[in-house]
This record gives C-alpha cells, structure tokens and sequence, in this order.
C-alpha cells in the first residue's frame, strides 16, 4: 500500500553503493518507505537513549539522568550514570550473545539428528573437521565411527549452554593458553553459555549489581562464552555438515537478479533452511516448473548472513546487505524472500505488499505479521523447501512489470576464505604469513565486521576503511555486512591489488588472492579467532602482541555489541564506527576505552571518520611490531 512520503532521501548522498540511490528514488515514486526514509521520521532522536542514560528495568521509571547536571543526577532507585549506562550495556551484550548462541543450539540440534541417524536431508560432510574438533575437545577418535564421534560430540556442545557449576566451557580448549591465563587472572572464564547470559539479566534487575567496574567484567565474561563456545560451535558445526568453505567465484550487488526468472532472496543467518532451499530450486523439477510459469529457471540469491553462507559454499550471488533488503523487493522484481532470523526488518511486509513479492517466515521464534508462515522441520527438510520455492515459483506471473526495475550493477568476487582455505593458500602452512609479518611486507591485519546503520552512509565506512589499510600493506580479513560491501566495491576480486600497498599486492599476486579476504558470516567472527589464536601460538605470544586490529565501522545490532566485546576480550585493539550509547558516563567510557586494555590487553577506539580510524589502527599496528621487535 503506497504511502505519503513526508521526507525526501537525498538519495546519491546516502549510499556510496552503485543502483542504492535508484532504487531509494523509485521507492519515492511507488510511494514506499525504507528505512532511511523511517529514520528521518524518527529525528530528532531521544538523545538520553544515545548516551545510555535511560533506564526503563523497572516501573518506577523511566529514569533519565542529566548528563550535565542541571537536571536528575540519579534515578528513583539512587542508579547513578555509571550504573545506569553499564547495567544498558550488559544487557545489549546479554542479547547479542543470546542471539548468536540460539543460532548455535538451532545448529546442535541438527548435528544431533544426524548423529543419530534420524535426518535424512542432512549429512556430515567435513568428516575430518569434526574428528578434529572432537579431538580437541578431549573426544577420542581412534576407531570410532564417524557418527559416533558426532553423538559424543554432541553430548558435549549441548552442556556447553546449560552445564551446572564452575568448570570452564569445554570450547576453551580453541584459545591460546596465554588468553586462558589472562581471563582465569581477570576472573572472566564463562562456566556456561546460558548461565552467563542469565545472570547479566540478574545483575542488571533492580536491587542488584550497581558497580560499572563489576557489570561491564561480566559484560566481558558473557562476550567470550559468545565467540569462544557459541558463535565457534555454530561455525564449526556448519563447515561439518555442509562442507568448510574454499574459494569460489560469483558475483555481488541488485544486479544478480534476473529480469526472466523467478527471482527468491534467502535472507537471515541460519544455513539449516537456506542451503536447502538453493539445493531444491536449483534442481531439475524445479526449474523445469519455473518454464511452465513463463520464466526461464529459478534464480536465487543471497541477503546479509545466510547470503554470506550460501555464498561460501554453494556459490550464490549477494543482492546486498543489511540496508539493501527492502531495495531488492522495490525492484518489483522478487517473487519471493525467504526468511529466518536477526536482522530482518518488519517493514519488510509493508514493502513487500507494495508489489507482489511473498515474504515467507521460517522459524518459530521468528514471526512477522503479514508474512505467511511456513514453519521449518529439519525432518521433512526438502519437502518444506519444495512447498517454499513453489509458491514462489507460483507467484511468478503475478509480477508489475510495468513497475519493474533492476539495476544493472554487479561485479565479480572471490569468496570462501575459512581459516583452512587461508592455510592451503600459504601451501598448507602458517610460515609464509608470519615470515611476511615479520619482515614487514605485511604490516599487520585488521579483520572488518559489522552492520549497517542509516545513520551513516551506507557502505562507505566500510569500503573507505578497508582501502586505507590495504594501500598501508594491512591484510584486511572480515565477515557479515562488511563483507558484502567490499564485494559490491571490488575489494574481494584479484584485481584489487592494484589499490594494495606494494608489500601486499606482492603476496596477493604470488597466492592469487584479494588484498581483502571473505571469510562468512557474523558468526564466522569466530573463524578470525582461531586465525588469530593460531599465529599468537605459532608466534610463541598472546594475541594481544599480534599486530592486528578489529573494526565494525556501520554496527547497529546487540550482536555487534557481543562481538566487539569478545575481540576487546581477546586482546584486540577493537574500533568502532558508531557511537555506542555509553557516552553519558564519563567513568563507563574511560574504562571501555582505556582502563580494561591493562585487565585484558584489549580496547575499544571510537572514531566515525574512517580516514582518521585507518590512520590510528595502523599507528597501533605499527606499536606492536615495534614491541615485537619487527621492522616498521
């Protein structure tokens, strides 16, 4: 249903990506809002929201804090700013590691079906990764069959949510030994993923914990149960049951639609239902379908984070990224999108009624209004894929060509670099990297995650940065929206080396690979962990001496929260693009930017210019050699 667009998009100026701007502009004409046109609506912005001084945990509230002290200086509970601003923090990290961990255990239960025999559309595929991480995890293996190894090894991941008492989660094992020491003297070890999420709800209720210092340790605590059990397992079982990625060719931006097809965007994070639905709309019977609809074949493409997986392993082509969902469907050309969870926008609806486009919600814990719901059963996984991709198929003649329009704009790209891929690059050993490291041609790398935030301009913090670094010989690695960014820019093809530094271009061109390195989706953050993990051991050093660096330049989401924090907490010196709502305390900021580097060598850096966060981070970088005794 078109509606009165009150606000108009300075279009070209909002997005540094090519066929954005056309399509905000088309969704003025059919009269359909997106999210940058919300954001204006929404102006101005509760600014006690944006420094973190709003506290709503209980109904004697809300309560707001005067940051400059001519108003309330604490709330009805005697909650001062730091309390305040620490306890919203803690819980944006409690819901990102929630989410990213409940992705996980979605995964776990599918690991187990097969395990015990009882899927018969999934499989194990990397058996050697799942012997390895069993092995790791203290499992023996020898002369076992491989599922049983699954079924010990399941037994083991589903305790890591839910295990009583003080023990160390068991997915530890993957981190550094020096790392270990560091959390166990800092007191920071997570016993158990849910536990840990639980009690950042309990520290944060009325009446309980009101010291910053001891909220934000365990903001720390809950982060790394995130990145070292939940985001690795949900990573690991993954590559285990649908293959570890490798390098592969394909194509990103709106372009990858196709005017004769029917068109479906798979969109959300999980692989269990995405990877289904490309493997039954790219068979023969669907196809041949689609022809009998007066279409040309089924053409599926990727959104966000199951993009990214369907990418790495299957070779599907990305349509965008985060803030790009809503302008895929104003192409008037996608029959339908296909949903899971995180990150997607209810909107998504509103804009989909505009045109014919059925959006189609999977999960459970994920209904939207508006959608039609067909609810996904790992059991019957291929019938419910075939009954999703024929609606879409269905759905086909119904589409307005007359309000039809894809941008031309796509390019070519290289991804699928796991931590594996990389290593096989190298000629299957580390050596090359560090002896690249350590003579200088590479100075250093810096892994980009993150979102997108219509605050900012779309895409070019993420691009502006990488290009910084890599011209500075910064091996730039990365996942999620950051990701398909670089894509959508050229940065994950071979002929970016031309905007390399010479060092790295030198590397590049020997191994064939893009100066900025593909390697998944959000959870796959875990990936730049074990890479990480694996040189500080390699090296003989604690991950906080590496020269490297993190960045989410466009982040808006908890998740992003959780994984800025669990790099903090791994020793990285961690950047962000946006302001996080903390600045209402001045002591919350100091010890996020400054104090929690002497606890846990690690720190975040706030800068919104990406110029000025490219010179920084290399600065750091070049410290860390200097401290390692490397040449600058």
């Amino acid at each position: 249903m078109a509606e009165y667009i009150k606000y108009r998009v300075p279009a070209k100026a909002v997005s540094a990506t090519k066929g954005v701007a056309e399509l905000i502009e088309k969704a003025e004409e059919d009269g359909v809002k997106t999210a940058w046109h919300r954001l204006l609506e929404q102006q101005p912005q509760c600014a006690f929201g944006q420094l973190g001084v709003c506290c709503r945990n209980c109904a004697m509230g809300p309560c707001r804090i005067d940051p400059f002290g001519s108003g309330p200086t604490k709330g009805v509970c005697g909650a001062g700013a730091d309390t305040i601003v620490a306890r919203n923090l803690l819980r944006m990290i409690a819901a990102g590691a929630a989410a990213h961990s409940d992705h996980a255990r979605d995964v776990v239960e599918v690991f187990k079906g097969v395990a015990e025999g009882k899927l018969k559309y999934y499989k194990l595929t990397d058996t050697e990764k799942l012997k390895s991480l069993a092995e790791t995890l203290g499992i023996s293996t020898e002369g076992k069959e491989e599922h049983e190894i699954a079924k010990e090894l399941t037994a083991v991941l589903e305790w890591e949510f839910g295990k009583p008492g003080d023990e160390p989660l068991r997915m530890l094992a993957l981190a550094p030994k020096k790392r270990i020491k560091v959390w166990e003297k800092a007191g920071v070890l997570p016993r158990a993923i849910d536990r840990e999420v639980c009690e950042c709800m309990h520290r944060t209720h009325i009446g309980v914990d009101a010291d910053p210092v001891s909220l934000l340790l365990h903001g720390v605590r809950t982060s790394i149960a995130d990145g070292w059990s939940g985001s690795m397992m949900a990573t690991y079982l993954s590559d285990i049951l649908f293959g570890t990625p490798k390098p592969i060719k394909s194509e990103a931006n709106l372009g990858v639609l196709k005017e004769d097809y029917v068109n479906i965007v798979v969109h959300g994070h999980n692989p269990i239902l995405s990877t289904k639905i490309v493997e039954v709309a790219m068979s023969e019977e669907m196809q041949e379908l689609a022809k009998k609809y007066g279409a040309k074949g089924v053409n599926v493409v990727g959104m966000c984070c199951t993009g990214n997986e369907v990418l790495m392993r299957l070779g599907v082509p990305l349509a965008g990224n985060f803030l790009m969902q809503e302008l895929a469907v104003i192409t008037g050309a996608v029959e339908a999108i296909i949903v899971d969870y995180q990150c997607i926008m209810p909107a998504i609806v509103d804009v989909a009624q505009c045109y014919h486009t059925k959006v189609i919600t999977t999960e459970p814990k994920g209904h939207i209004p508006g959608a039609v719901h067909i609810e996904f059963n790992a059991e019957k996984a291929d019938e419910i894929a075939k009954e999703i991709v024929k609606i879409a198929i269905e759905n086909y003649p119904n589409r307005p060509r007359d309000r039809m329009h894809i941008p031309k704009h796509k390019i070519e790209m290289v991804a699928g670099f796991s931590v594996e891929a990389i290593v096989e690059a190298l000629g299957g050993a580390l050596e090359p990297l560090i002896n690249a490291l350590r003579d200088g041609t590479i100075k250093g790398i810096v892994g980009i995650v993150g979102c997108n935030n219509p605050k900012v301009k779309h895409n070019y913090s993420h691009v502006t940065l990488a290009k910084e670094l890599i011209k500075r010989d910064v091996l730039v690695v990365g996942t999620g929206c950051w990701a398909i960014a670089a894509a959508m820019h050229g940065l994950m093809s071979p002929k970016a080396v031309d905007l390399a530094g010479p060092g790295l271009r030198k590397i590049c061109e020997a191994l064939n690979i893009p100066p900025c390195l593909h390697m998944g989706s959000c959870v796959d953050c875990s990936r730049i962990l074990i890479a990480l993990g694996a040189l500080a051991d390699a090296l003989g050093v604690d991950i906080s001496d590496l020269p490297v660096a993190g960045s989410a330049p466009e982040w808006m989401s908890e998740k992003a929260v959780s994984i800025g924090t669990y790099f903090v907490a791994s020793g990285v010196f961690t950047h962000l693009g946006v302001v996080p709502p903390v600045m209402g305390s001045n002591r919350v900021t100091e010890i996020l930017t400054e104090d929690v580097e002497d606890v846990i060598g690690g720190k975040f850096y706030v800068e919104t210019d990406p110029v000025k966060a490219a010179e920084t981070i290399y600065n750091v970088i070049l410290q860390k050699r200097k401290k390692l005794g490397w040449p600058l």
